[in-house]
């Protein structure tokens, strides 16, 4: 079997809770696998979970280490409409930031970018790069239509 990469992100408590949220908003998207807490009938160690096709292990570790904004899941997305449906799941209890970044009930980091800022920022234009940043700087929630507007000016 060859290597393979996957990102671990460490929970007090949560891991199942949050695999199985994740799960239930990202299409293409399921529980690979739970493992039990020895010792500890009913509760979880490890959950490993693919989201969109990327590969995650969700560890219940306790108190000790706490998820920060330093790494976030990002996630593109066609539509306005799909930019806000998964914010305002994620964003449920959670605390919006700037610049399309949450963090969620969980602790998780979330970038909810839609595609059109990444087709946006690739232009050879600086005059309309800056404009698009400036806009997108100034969001919580990235708006599709004031980027496209932002670049248009």
């Amino acid at each position: 079997m060859s290597p393979t990469v996957q990102t671990c992100l460490w929970f007090d408590h949560q891991a199942q809770d949050a695999a199985e949220t994740y799960v239930s908003l990202l299409p293409d998207s399921r529980i690979v696998a739970s493992y039990p807490a020895r010792g500890n009938p009913g509760k979880t160690f490890l959950v490993h979970v693919e989201l969109l096709g990327q590969r995650y292990s969700f560890l219940n570790g306790g108190p000790h280490y706490k998820l920060t904004p330093a790494a976030s899941i990002e996630v593109h997305l066609d539509t306005q409409a799909e930019v806000d449906r998964l914010w305002d799941a994620l964003l449920a209890g959670g605390e919006p930031m700037r610049c399309g970044w949450l963090t969620d009930r969980f602790g998780v980091s979330w970038q909810i970018i839609p595609r059109v800022l990444i087709d946006l920022m690739l232009t050879t234009d600086d005059a309309v790069a800056g404009r698009v940043t400036q806009a997108m700087m100034g969001m919580v929630k990235l708006d599709m239509a004031a980027l496209e507007a932002a670049a248009r000016a």
